[in-house]
């Protein structure tokens, strides 16, 4: 074990991988898919091989020395890794080239899952690698941004930190963990990952239970915990378990609203428990306001056409919005059944400009979900609302205590200066786009689904009019930069390139 935490994050990342490639693997030897078998197969024995002489020829070196090292090891893990893991899903699928491959993997590890393929082109081995590397990616950002991205004050940790973004944390700081990088990582996977594990099984198996076949419910259990909304049969529209199993999936979807899940330092509240917490809190504004606002649009335009007193077809449209703004929100992408059945009963077209938005706003911080993230949102919000206090009341007082000046202070200034990036990049990455003469509203979506790693946007907004697959090798690159940019955030980039940290 000591050994291990010796070697490269990119390495053991590598090596993992390697290994995971027998599930697929044994999944194609299952359904007789033999030419899968072998390519998943000698793809992770010949990955494993190599990582297993490269570590013993490294293993006498030390790395993982800090954490903005372990940062520029995450970024060539987004960067390297799908190269690897786009080999046996080059090999199974054979119809395709390597580049659409490789971008559909940055696609699954970066959570983002875009609609590349058709469904119906894939074997069951290949949708279970997509899955399977949008859960291993999902997870990884939920350990990285406990062990590295929390001690550097990135990801949303610098909204409340008393550090500065990309430094460790100083003393009488709301975190302070002085392990090395190497054992703060390893403590963080041994708690997240049995927990990450146990919370898809357990959505694995009320899936089950309501209906949806094994396989389907295997593919949007993991699916849902890592927010990448891939799905082999379109979501929840071609699965089984209709509005139980909508249901069920968006009770899995609240994770994805709180970094709760293993973190208790939201410093802008001051008790404890999951409803103190703004994230959480403003989440769950967002989630029953918005689609409260809808279903009043729908209600009196149902008023207009007679339809006003169908109480079922009221009841479905308000859960059909709920259900997909909370998918949106998280990134996740499903959307629900009864979404259509909302439109239908008004008789008007929600646009999607709402789920744009909604995507843009992102989830919680340390979560699967992208996006600006709720917590800047938060600080932007009480900001705002202090700001005002002080137009009507010049003389007034804000809140006592260092946390909750910090928040409205020097939090909103980094949650704008991050907000500001962010859009100065979705401008930059439209403009790309458009130069490979894709117009300019599609140019939009695809910048918004790729830096907010939410890929469905793409298939829900253009309704099939922009075909991924169609399109040249440079928006591909662009899209798969994007997915990158967009997964570590652009301030952590920003760190990155900062000149002082190469002498560290």
């Amino acid at each position: 074990m000591a050994l291990l935490y010796r070697l490269p994050l990119l390495l053991l990342l590598t090596g993992l991988a390697s290994v995971s490639m027998i599930v697929p693997a044994a999944v194609a030897l299952w359904t007789e898919s033999y030419n899968d078998a072998r390519s998943f197969f000698y793809a992770g024995l010949i990955g494993l091989i190599l990582c297993t002489l490269v570590a013993f020829a490294m293993a006498n070196r030390l790395h993982n020395r800090n954490a903005i090292r372990q940062l520029l090891s995450l970024l060539a893990t987004f960067l390297a890794l799908p190269a690897v893991l786009a080999v046996p899903f080059y090999e199974s699928v054979q119809t395709t080239s390597f580049l659409n491959a490789y971008l559909e993997m940055v696609s699954s590890l970066s959570t983002t899952g875009l609609p590349l393929f058709p469904a119906e082109r894939l074997s069951m081995a290949e949708h279970l690698w997509r899955a399977q590397v949008a859960w291993m990616g999902g997870l990884l950002m939920w350990v990285a941004a406990a062990a590295i991205l929390a001690p550097l004050n990135l990801g949303g940790f610098e909204v409340t930190s008393l550090g500065e973004p990309g430094q460790d944390m100083v003393a009488g700081a709301a975190r302070r963990d002085t392990a090395s990088p190497a054992t703060r990582l390893a403590k963080s996977a041994a708690v997240l990952v049995p927990t990450y594990a146990l919370l898809t099984l357990a959505l694995w198996v009320l899936l089950l239970v309501v209906g949806d076949t094994p396989f389907v419910a295997l593919v949007h259990a993991m699916s849902v915990m890592s927010t990448s909304g891939i799905s082999p049969v379109g979501g929840t529209e071609g699965a089984n378990s209709g509005f139980a199993g909508e249901a069920i999936i968006a009770v899995f979807l609240l994770f994805a609203l709180s970094r709760m899940t293993f973190s208790e330092d939201t410093g802008s509240r001051q008790k404890s428990g999951l409803l103190h917490d703004p994230e959480f809190r403003l989440g769950l504004a967002i989630v029953l306001l918005i689609p409260l606002v809808l279903f009043l649009r729908h209600f009196f335009a149902a008023y207009d056409i007679g339809d006003q007193n169908n109480f079922v077809a009221a009841v479905r449209a308000f859960w059909g919005a709920a259900f997909t703004v909370l998918s949106f929100l998280t990134t996740h992408g499903f959307t629900s059944v009864d979404w259509v059945n909302a439109q239908a009963w008004s008789g008007l077209e929600t646009p999607g400009l709402i789920l744009l938005g909604l995507a843009l706003i992102g989830g919680g911080v340390a979560t699967t979900a992208g996006g600006v993230k709720l917590l800047r949102v938060f600080a932007l919000i009480i900001n705002g609302m202090r700001e005002v206090d002080r137009l009507v009341h010049p003389s007034s007082v804000g809140r006592s205590g260092l946390v909750s000046r910090k928040t409205r202070r020097e939090g909103a200034f980094i949650a704008w200066v991050f907000f500001m990036i962010f859009a100065i990049t979705i401008a930059v990455t439209t403009v790309a786009f458009a130069a490979f003469n894709i117009p300019f509203e599609q140019s939009l979506v695809l910048a918004l689904a790729t830096l907010t790693n939410c890929g469905p946007l793409i298939e829900v907004i253009e309704a099939g009019r922009l075909s991924l697959i169609e399109l040249g090798p440079g928006p591909k690159i662009i899209a798969a930069i994007a997915m990158v940019m967009g997964r570590l955030e652009m301030l952590a980039l920003v760190v990155i390139l900062v000149p002082d940290i190469w002498r560290s």
